[in-house]
């Protein structure tokens, strides 16, 4: 049931959610780079909190075990949020994207602008786990909308006369959903452990 191939075919089946998905965090990221000035009053309060949050965590007797943990169980809880909150009509994974994107772009134009180190931005802090999270929370956000245009859809066929006649597998759904939250946990768990550890090394001696 959870087999890497299963999980493979359930992003095929529902590729149009994932491509929203994607389409909605590369508008996030182009909005956040072109009005980083706009952003910066809306966007800093989270970033300071987030840097003050990674200084406590860094000056800690073990950094890379507390930095793993937080990052980890942050992003894994919000990944499940998202599919669940999908029900929601998806309008909740939508957002997620949008504010996650907007964030990013913002960062590293940001940097580009303050210090010129977009690129070391990206190559030290980003890339590393990066390649591996940010999948990880796109096909998130992609079941959550699945889940919410499948609620929709179900409600829209209320009213068949036989059940035989209603098109949602919500089984199908469900066990598709289950297995990527499985391997979207695992991915995460892998980028979490990149993040505390070659990431956090790079960003302290850049």
């Amino acid at each position: 049931m959870f087999y890497i191939r299963g999980f493979l075919t359930d992003l095929r089946i529902y590729k149009k959610a994932m491509l929203l998905s994607i389409l909605i965090f590369v508008v996030g990221l182009v909005l956040g780079a072109g009005n980083a000035d706009t952003l910066t009053r809306w966007v800093m309060p989270d970033i300071e909190r987030l840097g003050q949050v990674s200084q406590t965590l860094a000056q800690s007797d073990h950094p890379e075990l507390n930095f793993f943990l937080f990052i980890f169980f942050n992003n894994a809880v919000k990944s499940i949020m998202v599919i669940l909150l999908g029900a929601i009509f998806g309008v909740l994974p939508a957002f997620f994207l949008l504010m996650n994107g907007l964030a990013l772009g913002f960062v590293v134009t940001a940097a580009g602008a303050d210090h010129g180190n977009a690129l070391s931005l990206i190559v030290r802090g980003l890339l590393p786990h990066g390649v591996i999270e940010i999948p990880a929370i796109l096909i998130a956000a992609g079941f959550g909308m699945q889940f919410g245009y499948l609620i929709l859809k179900s409600l829209g066929e209320i009213g068949s006369r036989d059940a035989s006649e209603r098109t949602v597998d919500w089984r199908g759904f469900l066990v598709s959903a289950s297995r990527g939250a499985i391997w979207i946990v695992v991915m995460l768990l892998i980028a979490a452990v990149i993040e505390s550890t070659l990431t956090f090394y790079l960003t302290q001696h850049s």
